[in-house]
């Protein structure tokens, strides 16, 4: 069974930087997956549930707009682990971030999406 297990997070002022990382258990790779991601969503309160930041399998990043410049995302995805560096960091970006992996075996025509618990980010002085 996945499981993603994330650590980091906190209190921050505005300005400044905090690191989160994600490492997944119980991945069997099997004979490959047809498609992988690994990254970031966050939810802040009354709103949906956005994406932050993925990895693809080959190196291949993606970043929402709002983070572009301020946020970086890292990983190994043979290993499954991800991390998150945030800086420059905001009040709106005051979420729960929740650790996302999605794998679709090639046998499968719809992928599985796993979470991690979340964990919270606040950016406040």
């Amino acid at each position: 069974q996945v499981q993603l297990v994330e650590s980091g997070g906190g209190l921050v002022q505005p300005g400044g930087s905090l690191a989160l990382s994600c490492a997944a258990s119980g991945v069997d790779s099997g004979s490959g997956f047809s498609n992988y991601f690994m990254g970031w969503y966050r939810q802040a309160p009354g709103k949906q549930r956005e994406l932050v930041a993925r990895l693809k399998r080959g190196r291949d990043t993606e970043y929402a707009d709002s983070v572009k410049g301020r946020f970086t995302i890292a990983g190994d995805t043979i290993k499954n682990t991800v991390s998150l560096q945030m800086n420059s960091l905001k009040p709106e970006d005051t979420a729960v971030y929740y650790c996302n992996m999605y794998i679709r075996r090639w046998s499968e025509v719809a992928g599985t999406n796993y979470w991690g618990q979340g964990t919270q980010v606040t950016v406040s002085s």
